[in-house]
This record gives C-alpha cells, sequence and structure tokens, in this order.
C-alpha cells in the first residue's frame, strides 16, 4: 500500500526536478543578482543591499515605463478580446473544408519569426510606408503621418501576434459547447442576443478570461516587437531591463527592474483570477 501511494511521486520526482532546474534556479539567481551592490568602476560588488530597488522607487523614468508596459498590455488585451472572440465564433460557424484553412489564416502570424513579423510592420507603418502611401494616394490631409515609435506601433504589432491566443482559448471553449443547447433556446422563444447572452456566452466565458490572461501576461512581458516598433525612447519594462543588462552593463539594477516586472504581473494575474475572473463566472453561472 505504502509503495503504491508514493509511486505517482517518485515517477515524476525526475520531471519536477529537471523543470524546477531549469525554471527557478536563473529566477531565483536572477532575484539574488537583484540585491547586490554595483560601481561603473569595479562592477558587482559583493555588498547586500536595497539599493537598487530605493533606487528604482525614486525613478520617475521607471514609473513611466512601468505605467507604460501595462497601459499597452491593458490595451491590447482588451482589442485581442474584440478581435479574437467573434473571430473564434465565425471561424467555428464555418463549413468544415474552410474551417481548417481560417486556422491556419489565425495561427499563421505564431508560425513566422518576430523580427520577421515585426519588420513587416515597420514596412507598413514608417514615413514611406505602404500606410500612408495609402493615405496619401486618397488625399489624406498632413500625410506623411509618424506611425513609427509611438505606442500604436507597437500596440497593432502585438494585437497581430496575440489575437491567435484568444482565438484558439475561445475555439477550445466552442469545441466543448453543444450545439443542440442554441437550438433548443431558440426552439423556446429566445432571439439571436438571448441565446448568445444565455447559451453561448457562459460556455466560452472561461475561454475568454483564459486567452486575456495570456495575452496581457505576455504583452507586459514582450521585448522584441516593443524595442523594434517603439525604438530606444519609447521603452517598455522588458526593453529597459535590456539596456541595464547590456548596455549600461548595471546588472543588479537590470535584475531588479526584471524581478518587480515578474512581482507586477503574478499580482495581476493573482487579481484577475481571484477577483475578475470568480465574479465573471459566478454572475453567469458557471464554475
Amino acid at each position: 500500500m505504502s509503495r503504491s501511494r508514493f509511486a505517482p511521486a517518485a515517477l515524476s520526482a525526475p520531471a519536477l526536478l529537471t523543470m524546477g532546474a531549469v525554471l527557478l534556479v536563473p529566477l531565483v539567481s536572477v532575484a539574488v543578482l537583484s540585491f547586490r551592490g554595483f560601481d561603473f568602476d569595479k562592477g558587482i560588488l559583493p555588498v547586500w543591499s536595497l539599493a537598487n530597488y530605493a533606487e528604482l522607487a525614486n525613478d520617475g523614468l521607471f514609473h513611466e515605463v512601468m505605467a507604460r508596459t501595462f497601459r499597452i498590455a491593458t490595451i491590447v488585451t482588451v482589442l485581442c478580446i474584440a478581435v479574437g472572440v467573434p473571430e473564434a465564433i465565425i471561424i467555428h460557424r464555418m463549413a468544415p473544408r474552410w474551417r481548417g484553412l481560417m486556422l491556419l489564416v489565425v495561427v499563421g502570424p505564431l508560425l513566422v519569426s518576430v523580427v520577421v513579423r515585426t519588420f513587416g510592420w515597420m514596412v507598413l507603418l514608417g514615413t514611406n510606408g505602404l500606410i500612408n502611401q495609402g493615405l496619401d494616394w486618397i488625399g489624406v490631409p498632413g500625410t506623411p503621418f509618424r506611425l513609427m515609435y509611438t505606442e500604436l506601433a507597437i500596440i497593432l504589432g502585438l494585437v497581430h501576434v496575440m489575437v491567435p491566443l484568444v482565438v484558439l482559448a475561445v475555439w477550445a471553449s466552442l469545441g466543448r459547447l453543444d450545439p443542440a443547447l442554441a437550438r433548443a433556446a431558440e426552439s423556446l422563444g429566445a432571439g439571436r442576443v438571448a441565446v448568445f447572452r444565455r447559451v453561448v456566452l457562459p460556455n466560452i466565458m472561461p475561454g475568454i478570461l483564459a486567452g486575456a490572461l495570456m495575452v496581457f501576461c505576455l504583452s507586459a512581458s514582450a521585448f522584441a516587437t516593443p524595442q523594434m516598433l517603439g525604438g530606444r525612447r519609447l521603452k517598455v519594462a522588458a526593453s529597459m531591463t535590456y539596456t541595464e543588462f547590456l548596455n549600461t552593463l548595471n546588472w543588479p539594477l537590470g535584475a531588479a527592474v526584471a524581478v518587480l516586472l515578474l512581482l507586477a504581473i503574478l499580482a495581476a494575474t493573482l487579481l484577475w483570477t481571484g477577483l475578475v475572473e470568480r465574479r465573471a463566472l459566478r454572475r453567469l453561472g458557471v464554475g
């Protein structure tokens, strides 16, 4: 009896230890590094203090960067939900022969390198890019507009790659929805809006919430797209960490920025799952 009780733990121990070493050791190392001192002449100092966190607490640039990071992540999340949910529902209702093709089109951005994809947006959003050329061709006054190196450019680039996450999450929820429920509601006199609100929405809400959480976390921690479309001046938390590590070589300060970003994302995740998700599911009668 005792052997069978501990058998699952013994079998999963190698995988757990490997994942712990791969995931936790680097995170702990970065957290430990954030408490070290730094001198531009001597490098990392063998001292321990909260000086890096105190410096960031009084740094207006850091506050601006963090506010921009989570503002962009919130906007991207809202736009992805607004685009991804209807898109998933439309694809779900397509004929089977078109459904697979449309899913491939939607998932396409995930199959392309982030650098190649972002360079495509740079071609579109540049001063002489296709968007400004099109606006100039139709006679829009004020062209060319400054689209590159703006928050709008970062948001567009992130939405482009994050929408498939919402579509796939909602698609999975729609796959578990029994079509007979909607037909039964319609046979009882419910209109399309009522069917969607009372039948479809409660069933796909877990997928919407899960997709929104993934989009928010990945957008808040994104680096390549904000770095390329936002430029050096329009920094987010990930690019600020990169600058401290590789440009100024202040590794302890960069580690402190990374730790605070991780803690902020974890806090937002706990707040989302503990308040928003639970209340939304309870209101819809799910769970």
